[in-house]
């Protein structure tokens, strides 16, 4: 389970540190993806294939079961992590996250997102109002 959030910095040729505690569940081929809420997502390769086999699952009638397949699949890049533990993150990623210098790198239980500090730092305002976020999970049932 990918649980934490880190703070890594994106070298010069968009790799960004795997925290170490996520490398060996993200050992060899893993997706990089453009994800939800403008960010990014790392999925293991069991992961990704479980996911894939939902929204390929889905009717091809249905246009929005068509933008997620898009929006997913076309923004996928399959990787490894080289020898220091890093992601390559290619350019067209990069710009979709507003990814520049330095990137947070959370937990999300089968995968990890990678957000852009000040995307994470706005999104997150909203972790913080107790009220706020008891009332957008209350329909949850949990």
């Amino acid at each position: 389970m990918f649980t934490g959030e880190y703070r890594h910095a994106v070298d010069e040729k968009g790799r960004i540190a795997v925290p170490a505690r996520f490398r060996p569940q993200l050992a060899g081929t893993c997706v990089v993806a453009r994800w939800l809420d403008a960010c990014l997502a790392i999925f293991p390769m069991p992961a990704w294939e479980e996911l894939a086999t939902k929204v390929g699952s889905l009717p091809m009638t249905d246009p929005n079961a068509r933008l997620l397949q898009r929006q997913l699949f076309a923004g996928a890049f399959e990787t490894e992590l080289d020898r220091q533990g890093r992601v390559l993150v290619p350019q067209n990623l990069r710009a979709f996250a507003a990814l520049d210098g330095e990137a947070l790198v959370l937990g999300n239980r089968e995968h990890a997102e990678i957000w852009a500090p000040a995307k994470w730092d706005e999104y997150s305002q909203a972790l913080d109002d107790p009220t706020a976020f008891a009332q957008a999970i209350a329909g949850l049932g949990i």
